[in-house]
């Protein structure tokens, strides 16, 4: 008899970081939090200075997942045994970019990339929220984190390029203001480190903070029928 599979609740609306774990065989829940981010950087700042653009990102990731986590199931009670949080932004000579607010900063923004070379961070936070077995009372909730950061070398557009990209409305839509895995594909020349990364969601990283609180990765995967 196989053991009940390990539901995962995804803190996050990203249809790349979904369709990811969906190709590895994990079919998560999706609950999106409502964190106003701009105030939860703030808060940080103003407590302990300037951050580290990949501590930006954890920090984000953490919030999160922490809100999804601790307001309880939602309606539907689509909350699993864990939740993870991810969030990702791009570093570009140590300043942090995360999605441009209109097509006049993505202009700009790909106006500064192409040609160059940027890195892609993203934070992951997982919490481990089944509750506590008889055997283990008062066992608190498992907490693990972590940064994944990937360097990616931009193709150098023309200005007509970007115009055309940026028309299509996907700059907007995504951190960095690009894609590996869609339209922004034939603007990345190549990348140093993890692929998934860069869609947002790296499937190492997560393997080994299940793997920190004592989870495999087979757990979460979704068991054939039969």
């Amino acid at each position: 008899m196989s053991s009940p599979r390990i539901r995962l609740t995804l803190a996050s609306a990203s249809p790349a970081r979904l369709e990811t774990l969906r190709r590895a065989g994990i079919e998560p829940d999706v609950v999106v939090s409502d964190v106003d981010e701009d105030a939860v950087l703030t808060a940080a700042q103003e407590r302990f200075g300037e951050l580290e653009p990949a501590h930006v990102a954890l920090l984000l990731a953490r919030a999160k997942a922490e809100a999804v986590a601790f307001a309880g199931p939602s309606a539907d009670g689509s909350r699993g045994d864990l939740v993870l949080g991810c969030d990702s932004i791009l570093e570009l000579d140590g300043e942090i970019h995360g999605k441009p607010v209109d097509a006049d900063e993505a202009r700009a923004r790909w106006q500064r990339m192409r040609g160059r070379s940027g890195v892609l961070h993203t934070g992951h936070w997982l919490l481990d929220v089944r509750p506590p077995k008889a055997s283990k009372p008062g066992r608190g909730v498992a907490t693990v984190g972590a940064t994944a950061s990937t360097t990616v070398h931009f193709a150098d557009l023309s200005d007509a390029e970007i115009d055309a990209y940026v028309a299509t409305g996907e700059p907007l839509r995504v951190a960095g203001a690009f894609t590996i895995d869609g339209l922004g594909g034939p603007f990345v020349t190549g990348i140093e480190g993890d692929h998934h990364n860069v869609v947002g969601l790296s499937l190492p990283l997560l393997r080994e903070l299940l793997s920190d609180i004592g989870i495999s990765w087979t757990a979460l995967r979704a068991q054939p029928p039969g």
